[in-house]
């Protein structure tokens, strides 16, 4: 990195070098790091969840475990055409014992990022924890998420929602 190109240094807590799981969202293009990738799933028909948050897409049954389906394009506040159910990809992550679906919009490659390539994330490009850093690959910016931080919003704002008395079955 050189000093007039303005890049913040590579942060302590950055994620490690290793191999990371490619799939755009809309026009944008973001990784989750392939440790914790269980499996890619195409096409398979998604059960809806009444009174679900607007982040969750539906269930799907896999290897004997109920997996939630997050959008986390609405998440991170990216735009893109609705997501037709049952036909899109989803990457399935394990987060400790829990598996976790990932709505995506095209499943793009594994590629091998450096730590020391890894930009710091912005407060605004940051997302409130749910990414962790950018890489400038020679093809384009690729945002580094982290799905637990992600997870953890998406409950956080079911939670607000449900005790705001929002569109999460509250009675009137």
């Amino acid at each position: 990195m050189t000093p007039s190109s303005g890049a913040s240094p590579v942060p302590v807590d950055a994620p490690d070098a290793g191999r990371w799981c490619c799939f755009r969202l809309g026009l944008d293009r973001f990784a989750v790091d392939s440790v914790g990738l269980v499996e890619v799933v195409r096409g398979r028909r998604l059960t809806s969840v009444p009174l679900a948050g607007t982040g969750v897409l539906g269930l799907v049954h896999m290897r004997g475990r109920i997996v939630p389906v997050i959008d986390p394009a609405a998440a991170l506040g990216v735009s893109r055409e609705a997501i037709r159910a049952g036909a899109g990809t989803h990457l399935v992550i394990a987060l400790g014992d829990d598996w976790y679906g990932l709505a995506v919009d095209e499943m793009l490659d594994v590629i091998e990022i450096p730590a020391t390539r890894v930009e710091r994330p912005t407060a605004a490009s940051g997302r409130g924890g749910m990414v962790r850093g950018s890489f400038a690959a020679p093809d384009g910016l690729v945002h580094l998420l982290d799905p637990e931080g992600m997870i953890h919003s998406l409950v956080r704002r079911l939670q607000q929602g449900v005790s705001s008395g929002g569109s999460h079955g509250g009675v009137d």
